[in-house]
């Protein structure tokens, strides 16, 4: 044999060799990450350094406090899935075990995990309007500078940061977005849960007349401006990555980014359109009809519609792909917000009812349009311009609600503060009020990221 041969062989072996020894290796993991999971709460989704047996992660892995879950997939990776149903109120502890298809065991190794949103609100302070987040030790943290007024604020839908916009004195307004931080997922507890202010970026030069913004959970940021200088209406996509976007588009009102990417909901004078976005092939789909878009549910295609109806009726739709408009509810009251978990097996409704003595009513209904739970929010009334805000990690609805003038005691020192409005926390099963002491403007659901 030459040489050539000899040093053939001789790598060949030492391949052979290797790869033997990695295979008596013990498997590692090699990622553990956040995933969006549409039918409840959020998910872990677990890559190896081999595939390992889905029911042994199941029977080898638990959670304290405890958690049922599922474990889903055949292969590499492999989501951990909360049970639908199931409510986290606290902190985890991850320990993660498994056997591969040689029956070798996992490293056993923990994680600390805290998948529940934070509370953001437009807090009026001294001076103006600041974006603070609430943290769950209860403190609340700035997060931006005092400005005069925060009309509008939209976190992005991957929990990396918010884009909010700001108005002076003058009525100019400016495009931000704010980038933060969450150690939701960590090998120590020390830190857990904690949102950290980032980079704040201003994304236009020039003074605008408005500004409405939308966001989908890759964390792009859809931005609608018109100038003060003129020139029109202009649409743009700030992506996650950094890049720019500049969109063809023409509304007759706030354009709206779909939760799983790729398309956009545009209100037109003959209805509402669905488009798609480029790369992609231009696609046009179009529902007729006076509608407007109230809320979109977590699985992806289907949301919740306000129909109004020539006789001043309204009627809450539920859409789903390849079906006609589901009607959910019809009736004369002010439709002011809704919100739905899942697929809509759970849909709420803000009413407001009666004109001369206005109430205002929180409707739980199935996907039949059954009520299944009615509440009257006596005393209090939504805050303007804000909505109803579902979290699937902890079963609750998010309402910014101020004390109804009738209310409120004639002649009182501390009147206008006690007519500030107030972060209210509901049960989404029990419909349990929890206000919450901080005075506020808007509030939202900043996810974990």
């Amino acid at each position: 044999m030459n040489v050539l041969g000899v040093v053939l062989w001789a790598g060949l072996g030492l391949a052979l060799a290797q790869q033997q020894l990695l295979l008596q290796r013990p498997p590692r993991l090699l990622e553990l990450r956040q995933a969006a999971a549409s039918s409840g709460p959020a998910a872990l989704s677990l890559r190896f350094s081999r595939p390992l047996e889905p029911a042994s992660v199941a029977a080898r892995s638990s959670f304290r406090p405890a958690l049922p879950f599922d474990v889903q997939g055949s292969g590499n990776p492999l989501l951990l899935l909360p049970k639908a149903g199931e409510r986290i109120l606290s902190p985890l502890r991850l320990r993660l075990g498994g056997e591969d298809g040689r029956g070798l065991a996992l490293a056993p190794g923990e994680r600390f995990w805290d998948p529940r949103p934070h509370l953001l609100a437009v807090v009026p302070v001294a001076g103006g309007e600041q974006l603070q987040v609430r943290q769950h030790d209860g403190r609340w943290t700035a997060l931006t500078p005092v400005w005069p007024a925060i009309p509008e604020v939209q976190p992005l839908g991957d929990g990396s940061g918010v884009g909010l916009v700001s108005r002076n004195g003058q009525g100019d307004h400016l495009v931000w977005r704010l980038g933060l931080r969450t150690r939701n997922l960590t090998a120590s507890p020390a830190g857990l849960g904690v949102v950290v202010q980032q980079n704040l970026e201003r994304l236009n030069d020039e003074p605008l007349l408005f500004a409405q913004l939308s966001s989908n959970r890759s964390g792009d940021l859809l931005v609608q401006v018109s100038p003060r200088a003129g020139g029109g209406e202009t649409t743009l996509l700030w992506k996650r990555d950094g890049g720019r976007q500049s969109l063809a588009l023409e509304a007759s009102g706030p354009i709206a980014l779909l939760p799983q990417g790729g398309e956009v909901i545009v209100p037109e004078s003959e209805g509402l359109s669905l488009r798609s976005l480029p790369p992609q092939p231009p696609r046009r789909q179009v529902l007729p009809g006076s509608r407007d878009l109230s809320s979109f549910c977590p699985v992806a295609g289907r949301a919740l519609l306000v129909r109004h109806w020539p006789d001043f009726r309204r009627s809450l739709e539920l859409v789903e792909p390849g079906q006609a408009p589901r009607t959910l509810w019809l009736g004369s009251a002010g439709l002011a917000a809704s919100a739905c978990s899942r697929g809509g097996e759970r849909v709420w409704a803000v009413l407001i009812e009666g004109i001369s003595q206005p109430r205002l009513v929180l409707l739980g209904l199935d996907r039949s349009g059954t009520v299944r739970q009615r509440r009257e929010l006596t005393g209090w009334e939504l805050e303007p311009g804000t909505g109803l805000h579902y979290d699937p990690t902890t079963d609750s609805l998010l309402l910014a609600l101020r004390p109804h003038p009738r209310a409120q005691g004639a002649g009182s020192a501390s009147e206008p503060q006690r007519q500030q409005a107030r972060a209210a926390l509901i049960d989404a099963s029990s419909l349990k009020l929890d206000l919450l002491g901080q005075p506020v403007r808007q509030v939202s659901w900043l996810v974990a990221g």
